[in-house]
């Protein structure tokens, strides 16, 4: 079983994100599960979301705490908070959305999601929206689900024009992590 935690601030989409991704992982006749957890919902606060993939039954339904890969949506948390890396193995992997290399003893692949939100006009409320695009690095890295499932998945979420929108992005992100993947996926 695949389990991926993801990590971000309330409004930056990270129940999406988790949503998504398990939906897409449906359409490629994989069994999934999605939640988010979080506290008082507000703008900025940290949340979490949760997915699991497997081809077999998911029969749990706790929050993750040994993720086999870590998402991150704001690059911030990775300084200022320690619940990004709680609970990490010896293999697992961080997908960060920061804009330049972090030296760690932590094995963390970082790609600059905001720029590439930048530059499609992906933004709202003043924020890029770095959620869906982050996707595609993520599918990239874990060869799971198919790029043409969460392009499935995308179209039946956003409407034709965010869809297209999304879709450039998460191409251009799957490019970014060319040359890198670790799928931790057991059967």
């Amino acid at each position: 079983m695949l389990e991926i935690r993801f990590h971000g601030r309330g409004g930056q989409g990270v129940v999406t994100a988790s949503h998504l991704l398990a939906e897409a992982a449906g359409y490629d006749n994989l069994y999934s599960s999605s939640f988010p957890i979080y506290g008082a919902e507000r703008r900025g606060a940290e949340i979490e979301a949760y997915c699991r993939i497997s081809d077999s039954q998911i029969r749990v339904t706790s929050p993750i705490q040994e993720p086999d890969y870590v998402v991150v949506l704001d690059g911030s948390l990775l300084h200022l908070s320690n619940n990004v890396y709680r609970g990490l193995k010896s293999n697992s992997v961080i997908l960060a959305n920061y804009g330049s290399e972090i030296k760690t003893d932590k094995k963390i692949i970082t790609v600059n999601a905001t720029k590439v939100a930048s530059e499609l006009g992906l933004i709202r409320s003043g924020w890029p929206m770095v959620n869906v695009i982050m996707l595609g690095s993520l599918i990239k890295l874990t060869g799971m689900p198919s790029i043409e499932s969460l392009e499935k998945a995308i179209r039946d979420e956003f409407d034709d024009k965010l869809a297209e929108i999304n879709m450039k992005g998460v191409r251009k992100m799957y490019e970014l992590v060319e040359g890198r993947r670790y799928n931790v996926l057991t059967t």
